[in-house]
């Protein structure tokens, strides 16, 4: 079943469905994560690679989780939402994991404007 498209919208009332042209993007980022790859290392086009200390953060969370996280289904965008804060979209992604499917775990990320593309900054991973 094709869902209808979700458009980017600057709504700082309500939280609204994740927009379908930034889903490829976090789909990329949770593919890094699920690859042990939690610097993201500049592959993902307008993803800035996160510190070391970030990285370093994200691994332990997901290790400590005690799960092993995986691709996002397409599953993932009937409950992940953003919100536009007057500068950038605040996003979280539900994610997935092998042993449980949707987790706790959800991934934080702040989307900004810049130059008619989207900047997608990692902020963190973490159980809310």
């Amino acid at each position: 079943m094709e869902s209808i498209e979700v458009s980017v919208i600057k709504d700082e009332d309500n939280e609204l469905p994740i927009p379908h042209i930034w889903r490829v993007v976090f789909c990329q980022i949770v593919k890094s994560f699920s690859n042990k790859d939690y610097l993201v290392n500049s592959t993902i086009s307008n993803v800035p690679s996160l510190s070391h200390n970030a990285s370093k953060h994200i691994e332990d969370y997901i290790e400590s989780y005690g799960e092993e996280l995986t691709e996002l289904p397409p599953e993932t965008w009937d409950s992940s939402i953003y919100l536009w804060m007057g500068t950038h979209w605040d996003v979280i992604v539900d994610l997935w994991t092998l042993g449980e499917g949707r987790s706790d775990l959800v991934l934080s990320v702040k989307v900004y404007e810049n130059n008619n593309e989207y900047i997608f900054n990692v902020e963190m991973l973490y159980v809310p």
